[in-house]
């Protein structure tokens, strides 16, 4: 008798055993089918998500290194996942579109906008939250402009773009979209974004159109200096001064200054970061930066940027009777930027992103900082006039 028929039993039939032996290759056929399944699955997500690439020899790293793209092509990030179902579910002729102003990465936006908010919440009333027609305004804007923003930077980098693995699927780079469509798309953005520039007051339009020639040369800043996030930061933090100005009719230096001063001071923080992904990049091809320019005392650079930044904060809330939740805020934030900083690693272009991506985090705390600061300001205004009421009647 054969050995598997004794070893299961005499009473066993060859039967049995060929139905036992078909049993477990049936079994080891669906695991395997279920690996395969799954291991399409997490191919199919990084293609979509996260696009795992060979890295090129250009950038130093081996073949063998394989690991997510850090670049900022379009493949490069991890896109916001509603943003991203959003211009993936536009219809095919438009998407190329929505990628040039980066509808698929909200991220700029977000950046943009809130500097406008903390504008707009200073100037609100004590004891009003801000104008919700000027926060959607602005809000509509930011989308326009920081699109026409990425539509110009496309247009001057185009040539490099090509060169750089990472930027080389962004729609012109790409072919998708010729310099000449790219043109006419950038004019209707810029109507768009005068049509929500002339709602506001004169004083506004005129403020607003002023920021245009920085809008326009931005990009070119980092052919010619290591100091183009200085650059970014006095554009990107324009609405600290256009809010209050939309608001309120002209600016307040003592609180429009400082609150612009303040901005640039954390434009330059989170851009830096952003800058560390693609030095290797910027040193090929002779592009300038922070990051290239700080290098390894990087950190140190940033804290000095953080202490900047939070005292021009402080001086706004002096110069504005600002209350007990703002300082609270800019508490929080101190202790958000520290742990930032402190563990960063500016040669992980996966962690410097996600250091990037929650600034938006930041701007939010002082944007609710400011609103609940401002709301109880009317709760100190009504415990002053009763105590004024008593001393009368006293």
């Amino acid at each position: 008798m054969p050995a598997c028929e004794r070893t299961l039993g005499n009473d066993v039939r060859p039967l049995r055993v060929r139905a036992l032996r078909s049993a477990m290759l049936g079994a080891a056929g669906a695991g395997l089918v279920r690996s395969l399944r799954a291991g399409t699955q997490v191919w199919l997500w990084g293609s979509r998500g996260r696009s795992l690439t060979l890295p090129h020899a250009a950038r130093g790293l081996h073949a063998g290194d394989w690991r997510p793209s850090a670049g900022r092509g379009p493949l490069g990030r991890r896109p916001s996942l509603p943003a991203a179902a959003i211009v993936n579910s536009a219809p095919r002729p438009l998407q190329p579109y929505l990628r040039l102003m980066r509808l698929d990465k909200p991220i700029g936006t977000w950046l943009l906008y809130l500097p406008c908010t903390w504008s707009i919440g200073l100037a609100a009333e004590p004891g009003c939250f801000p104008d919700w027609y000027m926060l959607s305004l602005f809000g509509t804007g930011a989308v326009l402009m920081r699109g026409a923003g990425c539509t110009i930077n496309d247009m001057w980098d185009q040539d490099y773009d090509k060169k750089v693995t990472r930027t080389a699927s962004r729609p012109i780079a790409a072919g998708d979209i010729s310099t000449f469509q790219s043109f006419v798309f950038l004019g209707g953005q810029l109507t768009l974004a005068l049509g929500v520039l002339l709602c506001l007051n004169y004083y506004s339009i005129a403020l607003g159109a002023a920021s245009l020639l920085l809008v326009i040369t931005y990009p070119l800043m980092k052919r010619i200096t290591y100091w183009p996030q200085l650059a970014l930061g006095l554009t990107f933090n324009w609405g600290a001064l256009l809010g209050w100005s939309a608001v309120k009719g002209s600016c307040d230096p003592s609180v429009c200054l400082p609150l612009y001063f303040s901005g640039i001071m954390w434009t330059l923080i989170y851009d830096t970061i952003y800058a560390h992904q693609d030095k290797r990049d910027d040193a090929l091809i002779g592009l300038k930066s922070t990051a290239l320019l700080f290098r390894e005392d990087t950190k140190q650079w940033l804290s000095g940027f953080t202490v900047a930044m939070l005292g021009a904060l402080s001086l706004v809330g002096v110069n504005i009777g600002q209350t007990v939740p703002y300082y609270t805020a800019l508490a929080a934030v101190g202790a958000h930027l520290a742990h930032q900083i402190y563990t960063l690693d500016i040669h992980r272009p996966e962690d410097c992103w996600d250091k990037f991506t929650s600034n938006r985090t930041i701007g939010l705390i002082i944007f609710l900082g400011i609103v609940l600061g401002n709301l109880w300001k009317e709760k100190e205004t009504d415990k002053t006039k009763k105590n004024i009421d008593n001393r009368i009647e006293n």
